[in-house]
């Protein structure tokens, strides 16, 4: 032992050694028997397709390389298989509905999670114009465009879903933004209600722009509208290479979640104890508790803490992350044009300070059109752009170093009331400028349904990122620090389909945080809570949770955790179940070391107290698990540190 790998608490003639060291804790018992579970995603369009995951799993000719075998059409469709450059693959041509393409049947198990995969390609080629018509709308002429972007194989792009049928109904299970001329990887996930006959078949929607010109009072505005179209008159061929349906049983899917806590979460940490000469000490009580966890996770808050003491203690007794539910936005901020208050959202800014709370700040715009300022609707386009730009530059510059991140264009997936009235840059514009008055926070896109429902098409892992790639494209956004938010608001979990779409979207390398998480009301409530915060936990690109749940005693947005006593309710059991788990409210973990003075405990990742008691004397240092660190090929760390306690 050198003087490099020691540090010196304290001296006197009974000093005492504790030694501390990191490792990785590994995976043992029925983990380690369990397939594990393939994180990865490729969202590049590539000129080859990749070979598929778990070998196809339970997919009958995966790779395509026996010709048809296991594969018949669906709809009205021919199916013809091909090779280019070595690689063997199926082509859905000759349609005539979304529907008609390739398809397999199976079987398909009540209770097994089923993770999908595929390769998709397209040709698409023109059958048809659209001609532009005038519909009459009270007093206001309204001019429609239809323009389909799609104009030859080259530069043809199309929505390519996956999709199951089953004695229940019809099951999504994801869907890619599939482009022509190259491979794209369409990655996704269900579960079935009962177990039978399914059969597996992909759809087809192609996107086009609808231009609507609005004349009213010599005014002119454009609103531009992206609308699926099903591709029922057009010639599209699907291209289809490197399935796999893997299933995995509800224990196999959490010895994933622990796996990857114990990897991404937690360290190994093994402490020993030394008396002055370096001899272990046995038996001597150590005991460490966590002060404050790594991973972030918090809850929206509202105005009603400010002045009620029960709902405050309820709050700070566990939560260090929070979002204001309303109070940010512009329509709470300045309700009349000019007459800005800020009151309300600097007490509460003053609150969590005084707390060591963290703030998400929510949010400078929202695209729906039903939380706008109402005198905005009254405004011509410069002077809309004259607004906008005096509110980015008030509520940035006002909370700028304050707050953790801002959600910065609201749900512009689903809604376009800015854009419609400034262009389909408006996004874009707006990170730009968010960019430029704060370069040092984390600007995130934040939207619904990503990873809560694979039938909404406006917003799947693939629309999301192509909404992404667009604003990062935008001049002067190069460096700016963006990240991926994702609201949450779940009805049934999708468990397999939300952990392949986050898996999806943790190609693109930004941070992922769960924004504004609750879970509808029904007697599987808690239950449900329960399953989405694991699932999100345990994911190694999920960076931070915020559940939606500030209270009022009228109700809360969709779930309460307590109630207006501030009792908890089931929900609130679930949330103090799992942050007693993950150590924030843990009891110390105490335990005395063997006879070579060694203790051992795994940890989650966070700020630590440790105390050790040996012969009636005490000695206490706080230290701080790493989140990152080496790992030796013998499973410890490369490092290690000695701490001289006094007693």
């Amino acid at each position: 032992m050198t003087k490099k790998n020691m540090m010196k608490v304290g001296e006197n003639n009974n000093n005492l050694l504790l030694l501390v060291m990191l490792c990785t804790l590994f995976s043992s018992g029925f983990e380690a028997h369990a397939l594990s579970y393939d994180y990865s995603a490729t969202i590049e369009c590539l000129a080859n397709p990749h070979k598929p995951q778990y070998g196809g799993g339970i997919i009958v000719n995966p790779e395509l390389n026996h010709g048809l075998k296991g594969w018949s059409t669906f709809g009205k469709a021919k199916i013809q298989h091909k090779e280019s450059g070595g690689n063997k693959f199926l082509v859905a041509h000759s349609r005539s509905q979304p529907y008609a393409s390739i398809s397999q049947k199976l079987y398909l198990r009540k209770n097994m999670l089923y993770t999908f995969s595929g390769i998709s390609f397209i040709s698409l080629f023109l059958s048809s114009l659209y001609p532009t018509s005038i519909i009459m709308l009270d007093s206001t002429y309204m001019g429609v465009l239809l323009h389909a972007a799609w104009i030859q194989v080259s530069e043809g792009v199309a929505v390519v879903s996956a999709i199951f049928k089953t004695r229940s109904g019809f099951k999504h299970a994801g869907a890619i933004v599939a482009e022509a001329k190259c491979w794209s990887m369409l990655k996704g996930g269900l579960t079935v209600d009962t177990s039978g006959p399914a059969e597996l078949y992909f759809e087809v929607y192609i996107y086009i722009y609808i231009y609507i010109y609005i004349y009213v009072c010599n005014q002119i505005f454009i609103t531009i509208l992206l609308q699926p179209f099903q591709s029922k008159n057009a010639s599209v061929e699907i291209w289809v290479d490197s399935l796999s349906l893997q299933p995995f049983t509800q224990e196999e899917w959490s010895s994933h979640q622990q796996q990857s806590i114990n990897k991404v979460r937690k360290t190994n940490v093994r402490i020993q104890a030394l008396d002055k000469q370096g001899n272990p000490l046995q038996n001597a009580t150590i005991s460490i508790e966590q002060k404050s966890p790594s991973f972030p996770f918090g809850c929206a808050m509202n105005k009603n803490i400010l002045n009620n003491p029960a709902y405050q203690n309820w709050f700070t007794s566990r939560f260090k992350v929070t979002t204001f539910e309303n109070e940010m936005k512009w329509y709470i901020t300045e309700p009349s044009p000019g007459h800005e208050d800020y009151s309300v959202p600097d007490a509460m800014i003053n609150f969590a300070k005084q707390h060591n709370i963290v703030v998400r700040a929510h949010n400078i715009f929202w695209e729906d059109p039903k939380y706008q300022p109402g005198w905005l609707n009254y405004l011509s386009p410069a002077d809309l752009w004259k607004a906008v730009n005096k509110r980015i530059i008030s509520i940035m510059s006002k909370y700028k170093g304050q707050v953790i991140a801002w959600d910065v264009v609201n749900e512009n997936l689903h809604w376009n009331f800015f854009e419609s009235k400034l262009g389909t840059k408006f996004s874009g514009v707006i990170y730009s400028k968010a960019h430029a008055l704060d370069g040092a926070t984390t600007l995130f896109m934040n939207d619904y349904n990503t990873i809560e429902e694979s039938g909404d098409k406006k917003s799947t892992p693939a629309k999301y990122l192509e909404k992404l790639r667009e604003i990062q494209k935008y001049p002067g956004i190069a460096n700016a620090k963006m990240a991926i938010g994702l609201e949450g608001h779940f009805n049934t979990p999708n468990l397999p389909y939300m952990r392949s779409s986050i898996d999806t979207l943790a190609a693109a390398g930004l941070p992922i945080w769960l924004t504004e998480v609750d879970v509808q009301s029904s007697p599987s409530q808690a239950n449900y809570l329960e399953q989405v915060l694991r699932e999100a936990h345990s994911h190694p690109k999920v960076n931070g949770i915020v559940i939606w749940s500030a209270w009022s005693a009228g109700g809360c947005y969709k779930m309460c955790l307590t109630d207006n006593n501030f009792e908890n309710l089931p929900t609130g059991d679930v949330v103090d179940k799992l942050l007693k788990e993950w150590g924030s409210k843990a009891a110390a973990t105490a335990s005395t070391t063997d006879a070579n003075g060694f203790f051992n405990a795994s940890l989650f990742h966070g700020d630590y107290q440790v105390k050790m008691i040996t012969d009636n004397h005490q000695a206490t240092r706080d230290f701080t698990l790493a989140q990152n660190f080496k790992v030796a090929s013998n499973n410890v760390a490369s490092s290690q540190e000695t701490l001289i306690l006094n007693v």
